[in-house]
């Protein structure tokens, strides 16, 4: 052990300056790396939208054809939500098993309009899109927008209910 000229052991140890700059690097280079993704926040919030929208329409299609029934996912355009119903062999409704609890959008994303092969579009009120158990739902577009003015356009195809998510109003 080290003494002093005192005598008493010197055991103290401390960082050297090249230690503590690999340690000042590491801090900036993950502060560097978290910051785009916290400046985004509000943009994920459409594209999660979109991605929960495209999970539910592809669990209902396979529900539908699983237990021989239709299933409908209803829009409510002026509150930014969805809730999906289940027709009953006795002709009532009533709420799917998993997603049948209204879902809202997340953060400042709403919808802007939904359009319907053979229904047109709405801008406004209730939108009810049909899954049938055949293996088949109403084509059907959806375009989401946020705060920002950035708009998402899910189209729905009829008969695979796959969704492709598209970046700005696209009609087709």
């Amino acid at each position: 052990m080290p003494t002093s000229p005192t005598g008493i052991s010197n055991n103290t140890r401390g960082f050297t300056l090249i230690e503590l700059s690999i340690v000042v690097f590491l801090l900036a280079l993950f502060a560097a790396m978290t910051f785009p993704m916290m400046t985004g926040v509000g943009q994920n919030d459409l594209d999660a939208s979109a991605r929960r929208l495209a999970g539910t329409v592809k669990y209902l299609f396979n529900e539908a054809a699983l237990d021989g029934r239709e299933y409908r996912l209803v829009f409510d355009l002026g509150q930014s939500t969805y809730k999906a119903q289940r027709l009953e062999t006795d002709g009532t409704l009533t709420e799917a098993d998993r997603f049948g609890k209204e879902t809202r959008l997340k953060g400042d994303a709403r919808f802007q309009d939904i359009l319907i092969t053979g229904m047109g579009g709405r801008s406004s009120g209730e939108v009810t899109a049909r899954i049938f158990p055949v293996g088949w739902m109403e084509e059907t577009i959806i375009h989401l927008q946020d705060d920002k003015k950035r708009t998402l356009t899910l189209r729905i195809r009829p008969f695979t209910a796959e969704t492709e998510v598209h970046e700005g109003y696209l009609e087709f």
